[in-house]
């Protein structure tokens, strides 16, 4: 499986669309982790950090009730209960070793739902590294939990107030950063999007999930699944999830964008259903865009879907038929998050409530086997899923 191709691109997607300064940078980079992936001992370190710190293997839980509920066996991959509460702890451990290994000790990234940015603020205390986290204003006042957890481990969270003040805007604002200070920084991103080598990176670092998983069904059930399920928004959780599966063609893969208000009304953030190519942060893949060609604002309940483009790999995946991609509405996400409540006691991410939700749309045969990617945990939701439920009486 030989994608990206030497020079980022999936397919027609991907690449490295960047100003010289950052095409330097990111040429650095590319060989740093190439240099890095062929070292056992890079390995040993991920492997032991990944064990002992982050608490891996997450767990493929049987959901007995979802089970009963929709006729098939439905399992739970449990990335909610790694350390720091979602799948992004997996990414920013194995980045934050790569800048080890570059000599660089300030780590800047970017956040949307604040669990990335808890993320890199952990890995950055442990290696005693310097932390800088660009967040966009809306989502400051969303997710004031995490930001308050960024900042009690030790990272200074700088508010981004350009165009919608979300997730894009802020990735915009830590890639200039990046450029001012290229001697001592490494910029961790947080999704596999943007420009080559990061969509492969985040891919790689991710795929722990969907060996786990593959591993774990195979014991469980002596056979691979039906079917595969994910949210997407940039779409780390969904690739690290369906890498291992790719050439296992019995095995369905689809991916859940954010619907919003729904895809008539223009307030969604669902780029692959939308189905219109373009560029993004160096990449070229499915983004949401005017007829003009820029790039438009979004809209979803969940600040960690709520972004205008998609990894490309995904838009690869879409494009082939390998993976499918479909949209649950923001209405449906909070009644998926009720569900996973009432039913199996599991407070999920409201990015998450999207894929658990998808299960009602599903039309399940009794013998089907199911993994629902439960990407983290939904603490940082409870005061939004409060104001909705108590605003919606």
């Amino acid at each position: 499986m030989a994608i990206p191709d030497k020079k980022g691109f999936f397919g027609e997607f991907g690449g490295k669309f960047a100003p010289e300064t950052l095409r330097a940078l990111l040429d650095d980079l590319d060989r740093n982790y190439a240099k890095a992936k062929k070292d056992p001992s890079f390995k040993r370190e991920f492997d032991y950090y990944m064990k002992n710190y982050v608490g891996r293997p997450s767990p493929l839980y049987h959901a007995e009730k979802l089970s009963k509920r929709f006729g098939a066996k439905i399992y739970l991959k449990r990335e909610d209960l790694n350390h720091t509460g979602a799948h992004k702890i997996n990414n920013t451990i194995g980045q934050i070793l790569l800048a080890k290994r570059m000599g660089k000790n300030r780590i800047i990234a970017e956040t949307g739902a604040g669990q990335h940015g808890v993320a890199t603020a952990t890995v950055a205390a442990l290696f005693d590294c310097e932390c800088d986290v660009y967040m966009g204003e809306e989502d400051i006042k969303r997710q004031s939990l995490n930001v308050f957890r960024m900042e009690l481990l030790g990272a200074r969270v700088i508010p981004v107030s350009s165009g919608s003040k979300t997730l894009k805007d802020a990735l915009n604002e830590a890639t200039r950063d990046w450029l001012k200070n290229v001697d001592n920084t490494f910029y961790i991103i947080g999704t596999v999007s943007g420009f080559h080598p990061y969509p492969m990176m985040v891919r790689d670092f991710q795929s722990v999930i969907g060996k786990e998983a593959r591993k774990q069904i195979l014991q469980a059930e002596g056979r691979l699944p039906d079917y595969l399920v994910a949210c997407v928004g940039g779409g780390s959780n969904a690739m690290g999830l369906f890498y291992p599966f790719i050439k296992d063609k019995n095995v369905k893969m689809i991916g859940v964008e954010a619907g919003g208000l729904g895809i008539k009304s223009g307030k969604h953030a669902a780029s692959i259903v939308n189905n219109e190519i373009g560029f993004l942060h160096g990449a070229k893949t499915y983004v949401l865009q005017s007829d003009e060609g820029q790039i438009t604002e979004t809209h979803s309940v969940s600040a960690g879907l709520d972004y205008p483009g998609v990894g490309p790999e995904l838009s690869y995946l879409s494009k082939i038929k390998r993976a499918k991609f479909d949209v649950i509405t923001d209405k449906e996400a909070l009644n998926g998050f009720k569900m996973m409540c009432h039913e199996e006691g599991i407070i999920p991410a409201l990015e998450s409530s999207h894929a658990c939700a998808y299960l009602e749309k599903m039309k399940l045969k009794k013998k089907d086997i199911v993994i629902v990617n439960v990407s983290g945990r939904g603490d940082k939701d409870i005061n939004t899923v409060y104001s909705l439920i108590k605003g919606g009486k």
